[in-house]
């Protein structure tokens, strides 16, 4: 039996601690307890008398009454006073009932048993594969939205789009700027001392150019619209989470993956690249105010020569990453959103999720386009 408020799908059971006040939240069914006893194991309990507050609880089964009963009797068994608080009327039913039943079928007491390490193990490996498996789903779900959208365009909300790359896009130049800026001179700094001790100043142009265009202006402006731009999607969608927003739209019909990633993938998809291209002209201008600075390179040296040693494919390889990387973290960014679940707390949890999770993958990316690309001959 399940008694279930209404909520989303994948929601897994957990128990928050927020100032000293203790919430269980999500789906404490068969499904949705899987991972709970690791997660149980990082809380720190306080001593003496504690309330348990089940208001977030979005729906229960049998399994996840008895989940709860067992955890009220071991902390109880700890020496604690356990009082559980804002239950549901139908939850608290289903409890009372677990209950009854338990204590006329003469079951003992439950055993405290703390799972052993290669049980954690498992349950940890089980945990992150289920996350991997919802994002694939996400990720074929926005695939298949964008497909219906290109069939029926009229369909699509544009000024939702230019309203996004003006955020993800321009008011990110400034930010860019400087840092590839700055990102320039170290390479020039760095690399020019070793380029004098050999008279081979001139060839601060290949380090400097190729090094930024091909590979570093990319990756740090995707880490930089990662911690910027990213994070404030998983935010922005997390708070419509907790405000029941996101709800309200699927009730009136409004598909949130039409109205709120869409949207936000098409604009970041279209402004990374020209961010990177933006800071591919900051970071080779750093260099070459380092290089006149620091090697007597003149500008002119360096102008003439960087037609020379910068191919086409070089730039190519550099931009053309950005589209993927773009891809990545707007996911990213809108799936933690979505997963966000409880209060204020959980927005600030997930949204630091969602910036690690988008720099690692980012980088992974970039990784492999480098096998990839040494690979087919383009690295050269």
């Amino acid at each position: 039996m399940t008694v279930s408020n209404l909520l989303p799908t994948a929601e897994p059971a957990a128990v928050r601690r927020d100032q000293g006040h203790y919430r269980c939240e999500g789906r404490w069914t068969l499904a949705g307890i899987e991972a709970l006893d690791a997660q149980l194991q990082g809380i720190r309990w306080s001593s003496g008398a504690l309330q348990l507050d089940g208001s977030g609880i979005r729906a229960i089964d049998t399994t996840g009454a008895l989940q709860l009963l067992n955890l009220v009797a071991v902390l109880e068994r700890d020496g604690r006073r356990v009082q559980l608080i804002g239950l549901h009327e139908e939850h608290r039913e289903l409890l009372d009932l677990v209950r009854e039943r338990r204590a006329a079928a003469g079951e003992p007491p439950p055993l405290a048993t703390p799972p052993g390490r290669l049980e954690r193990l498992g349950r940890w490996a089980w945990h992150y594969l289920r996350r991997s498996i919802d994002f694939l789903a996400f990720v074929g779900e926005a695939a298949l939205a964008l497909g219906q959208l290109l069939l029926h365009p009229r369909r699509f909300r544009w000024r939702a789009l230019f309203g996004n790359i003006e955020t993800a896009g321009v008011h990110a130049l400034p930010i860019v700027a400087l840092l590839a800026f700055m990102m320039g001179v170290v390479i020039a700094y760095q690399g020019g001392r070793q380029l004098e001790l050999y008279g081979a100043n001139i060839f601060i142009v290949e380090l400097v150019s190729l090094t930024m265009l091909r590979e570093l202006a990319p990756l740090i402006t995707a880490i930089i619209v990662a911690g910027r731009t990213g994070s404030s999607y998983t935010a922005q969608i997390g708070t419509m989470q907790i405000t029941e927003e996101v709800d309200a739209l699927r009730t009136i019909g409004i598909p949130p993956m039409n109205l709120l990633v869409l949207p936000k993938l098409l604009a970041l998809v279209v402004a990374l690249p020209l961010l990177t291209l933006f800071a591919d002209a900051l970071s080779v201008f750093g260099g070459m105010v380092m290089a006149r600075t620091m090697l007597d390179v003149s500008y002119g040296d360096f102008l003439d020569r960087f037609p020379r040693v910068v191919t086409l494919t070089s730039f190519l390889i550099g931009i053309g990453k950005a589209p993927v990387f773009a891809a990545i973290i707007a996911l990213v960014g809108c799936y933690q959103g979505f997963q966000v679940r409880g209060g204020a707390d959980a927005v600030g949890r997930q949204t630091t999720v969602s910036v690690v999770q988008s720099i690692f993958l980012v980088i992974a990316a970039d990784a492999l386009f480098s096998v990839v690309l040494g690979s087919v001959g383009l690295w050269r």
